[in-house]
């Protein structure tokens, strides 16, 4: 899944927002709680996370694998929902754009192989209020 916004605020604000796992919940709606955050001297963060997908509270952990202020994350989830997010910051003119890239595997054996189409379209629908709604707290900061 790959998807892009672009809001009118510095690249620097973004980043330091989004960057900070405990500002998730906050932002990401299936987000439930980020905790035990631990932060390496070069900017990359462990964290165990909540998340609610189908009803259900599947609980995880990130790990930064690649870190470049103002300009990249790249977090694998190895636990919960086995996932890797790309997250690209582009500075164009005042504002920022966010390229955000996502590869995961849906965990079918608890949530059946049925459901796999409908998860597919709501972690869609997911990424793009999850986008919107950083733009909203940035632009309104």
């Amino acid at each position: 899944m790959h998807k892009s916004i672009f809001i009118n605020a510095p690249v620097e604000k973004v980043f330091a927002y989004v960057e900070d796992p405990s500002n998730l919940p906050e932002v990401w709606p299936s987000m439930v709680e980020v905790k035990n955050i631990i932060s390496d001297a070069d900017g990359k963060k462990n964290y165990d996370w909540t998340y609610k997908m189908a009803g259900l509270s599947i609980n995880g952990h990130s790990e930064t694998l690649e870190y470049e202020a103002n300009k990249r994350i790249v977090v694998y989830n190895p636990k919960g929902i086995e996932s890797k997010f790309t997250w690209d910051y582009i500075s164009e003119g005042d504002g920022t754009r966010i390229n955000v890239e996502v590869e995961y595997n849906i965990p079918l054996p608890v949530l059946g192989k049925l459901a796999e189409s409908i998860i597919v379209k709501q972690n869609e629908k997911e990424a793009d209020t999850l986008l919107a709604n950083v733009k909203a707290k940035m632009e309104n900061q």
